[in-house]
């Protein structure tokens, strides 16, 4: 009889590969999708990068940012059972000009599985700033072929409202707004973009997130994720029942494809012509008639929750 308290295994191995890339000393939505993916058996993850936040950045106001990420990756994938995996940091600063990349040895990584032989396609999954695959394209401009870039950031598109408050830039876009002009613009690379008004979809509720506990790493994801809210109780933040993990559509749009004719098929997006942005990152309402990304603005949440849920509490204590 199979072990009705086993995580499934994917049959025939996994379908795609990936490379996540996140801010993993930041918001810690991007803990979950670490360990969401690490957890996935459809997933071959090649390598984990830990890349930078902003100068003075609110979670992690050192200069060793990128470091520090990488350092909190290696925890969660050994808590995930998933030593296996390798871990590098990517530059701790962003982008001086839009022609000069920053090599590194996340840089090298994304270089070296894009042009690796494999029938398995290649995903490079950003949750923060674009700084290691802008520079991975102005080093190499024939990546663009051999691999998909999905990243959660950008604002809201013209006729989409924006969250309440002030109109502020968004958050992974500001971390590196010239990789964002290279990634967005000036690139021919293959982007699926997951914006703000998107990617707030993804809530969930510290109520279900105590199941999580069942297992060693889900237990650590809550902790973390509930010192966020204890933390912004003390400047007077009251962040409800909630939180947004953000950064979890990565994980949707890669390792939760439908079965037949592979693709994320329960979500919805549509081919936009490329925004050019300024300087801040911001669009400047003008659009490339020539390149095309994909816009997602519509997520399956259900099936991101529910396997999210399943895999935190089956995972192999």
């Amino acid at each position: 009889m199979p072990d009705a308290t086993a995580p499934w295994t994917t049959v025939g191995g996994p379908r795609v590969r990936v490379v996540s890339d996140n801010d993993y000393s930041g918001d810690p939505d991007g803990l979950v999708q670490l360990a969401h993916h690490a957890l996935s058996t459809s997933v071959d993850l090649r390598c984990v990068i830990g890349s930078h936040l902003r100068t003075g950045d609110g979670f992690d106001p050192s200069d060793t940012t990128a470091d520090n990420a990488a350092a909190k990756a290696l925890t969660v994938l050994e808590l995930a059972g998933r030593t296996d995996v390798r871990v590098v940091a990517g530059s701790n600063v962003g982008l001086t000009d839009r022609h000069t990349p920053i090599d590194s040895a996340a840089v090298r990584e994304i270089l070296a599985e894009a042009h690796a032989e494999s029938p398995l396609p290649l995903y490079v999954t950003c949750g923060a700033g674009l700084t290691e695959i802008a520079s991975a394209w102005l080093m190499d401009p024939t990546i663009s072929s051999k691999l998909t870039v999905v990243w959660i950031g950008g604002a809201e598109y013209p006729g989409v409202e924006g969250p309440p408050g002030p109109n502020v830039g968004e958050y992974n876009t500001m971390i590196d707004p010239l990789a964002a002009q290279v990634v967005l613009t000036d690139s021919d690379l293959v982007v699926w973009q997951v914006p703000r008004s998107t990617y707030r979809e993804a809530l969930a509720s510290f109520s279900e997130m105590q199941s999580w506990r069942a297992t060693p790493v889900g237990s650590y994801l809550v902790d973390t994720l509930e010192s966020v809210a204890d933390m912004t109780q003390r400047f007077g933040l009251n962040l409800g029942e909630t939180y947004v993990i953000g950064d979890s559509p990565l994980v949707l749009l890669t390792a939760l494809q439908s079965s037949f004719e592979a693709w994320p098929s329960s979500s919805k997006s549509q081919l936009l012509p490329a925004p050019v942005l300024d300087d801040t990152g911001a669009y400047t309402g003008n659009v490339l008639s020539d390149r095309t990304i994909r816009v997602w603005h519509n997520l399956d949440m259900r099936l991101l929750m529910a396997d999210l849920h399943a895999k935190l509490t089956l995972a192999q204590r």
